[in-house]
């Protein structure tokens, strides 16, 4: 009778753990922008990677477009886990006491995407992602979502004609301080709100990356953009701690690795897609797109100087300092 006891109970532990093993690790992974954004192809790309890499052992759950929480609700969700992955915007970090991210926000700080992955693929950036430990989160990577422009109702060129009109943006202190500075109305809302605020004149125009304007049909319902490229615009890729570290220690090394191979997509993908948002904005018609000249551009970076000045003791001098020096052009030395 012992024997036969003893047979059911390691057939049952057996039967249990060969449970758990064929349960696959499920990772829902949120983020606000439509599929096709460079973060939404990221993203699917870094789903396929893992899925396939760990033969079924890992399933990614995608949640585009604000369907599970919208800008202002993600961070508190990852928090909780309810979550176990996002990818908000880098100055998200800002309002919940990692000011440095802010700096991702000054105006002009970055000559081009290669300035950027000077910082965002070197020491700098990893030290960055690392101050999300303190909150929370492991900080995996940055992913471009292109540079920031602005749009309106009304046409504009320069800083003096965007004066007094309302600007979406998102819940930043430093493109708050953009928007002021050239004389604009920042109004602060999700991004899941900003087509019916638009169409309904509760915001005159938009800041944020041409990839948005598009994939969020935004030009449908604005006259004209102006492309600035004022502030770079990306995002971190972050997971819950106590879930990462419960993970495996083969698990966690296949989702890095996936996720820097997502992250060599991304910036295939971020360029290529900033182009082909522009040409179709400007093939339908709806929205007139405009560059502004080398005498225009200067404007606008004269008017924006005083956010630096203004915001570098928010984000800490030493933080914008490391950065610059970080992002210059070795060749220009």
């Amino acid at each position: 009778m012992k024997i036969h006891h003893a047979l059911l109970a390691a057939a049952c532990f057996l039967c249990s753990s060969l449970s758990l093993a064929q349960n696959p690790i499920i990772i829902k992974f949120s983020h606000v922008a439509a599929p096709d954004t460079p973060k939404g192809q990221a993203a699917d790309y870094f789903k396929k990677l893992v899925e396939e890499r760990s033969k079924g052992r890992v399933k990614i759950e995608i949640y585009p477009n604000s369907i599970l929480y919208k800008d202002g609700e993600e961070l508190e969700a990852l928090q909780v886990g309810s979550v176990q992955m996002l990818a908000p915007v880098i100055s998200k970090f800002g309002p919940i006491g990692i000011k440095e991210f802010e700096a991702f926000d000054l105006p002009y700080l970055f000559a081009d995407e290669d300035a950027v992955h000077r910082v965002t693929r070197g020491p700098l950036g990893a030290s960055l992602l690392k101050k999300l430990e303190t909150k929370g989160f492991v900080g995996l990577t940055f992913w471009d979502s292109g540079f920031r422009v602005l749009s309106s109702n009304k046409p504009f060129k320069t800083p003096e004609q965007i004066k007094g009109q309302k600007i979406r943006i998102n819940s930043s202190k430093v493109t708050a301080a953009i928007i002021k500075s050239v004389g604009a109305l920042p109004q602060t809302m999700s991004l899941a709100e900003v087509y019916q605020a638009l169409q309904t004149g509760v915001v005159d125009g938009t800041d944020g990356p041409i990839a948005n304007l598009y994939t969020q049909k935004h030009y449908e319902v604005q006259k004209y953009i102006t492309v600035t490229n004022h502030t770079y615009s990306g995002s971190a890729v972050v997971v819950n701690k106590s879930f990462w570290n419960q993970l495996p220690a083969d698990v966690r090394g296949l989702i890095e690795t996936a996720m820097k191979d997502a992250t060599v997509y991304n910036d295939q993908v971020a360029e290529k897609d900033t182009d082909q948002a522009l040409a179709a904005i400007k093939a339908s018609g709806k929205s007139q797109v405009y560059v502004p000249t080398a005498a225009e551009r200067a404007q606008w970076v004269k008017a924006m100087e005083s956010v630096r000045e203004e915001m570098t003791p928010r984000v800490g001098k030493e933080t914008v300092d490391a950065i610059l020096k970080a992002a210059a052009d070795p060749a220009a030395k």
